[in-house]
């Protein structure tokens, strides 16, 4: 009966090791892209948005505008052409990943 408990016991362990991942999991890396140099506020045409309304910090102190929005996205992203196309926005600059736009309020 304690050979059979000791059996079951070490099936039980065996069974919760770590396993690795699988080859093309362990290869996927997603890098998100940083936001040092950025002070996000909120997503620009909804809460999910990829592109984030962006705030004053050192780095983006000449770009602000009283006519325009400042919006920051992902460089290279569906979001970020969709700005470009819906808004006119105009590219300002890049830092971390991301490409800032100034988007025209008028």
């Amino acid at each position: 009966m304690k050979s059979a408990l000791c059996i079951g016991i070490l099936v039980v362990v065996a069974g919760c090791q770590q396993r690795p991942l699988q080859p093309e999991a362990a290869d996927t890396v997603i890098r998100s892209p940083t936001n040092q140099d950025l002070r996000l506020v909120r997503g620009y045409r909804s809460t999910d948005d990829d592109c984030q309304l962006t705030g004053e910090t050192s780095f983006t102190v000449n770009f602000l505008d009283d006519a325009a929005d400042l919006v920051s996205c992902p460089t290279g992203s569906d979001a970020a052409q969709s700005l470009v196309e819906m808004y006119a926005a105009r590219e300002v600059a890049e830092t971390g990943g991301y490409t800032v736009y100034s988007v025209p309020r008028r």
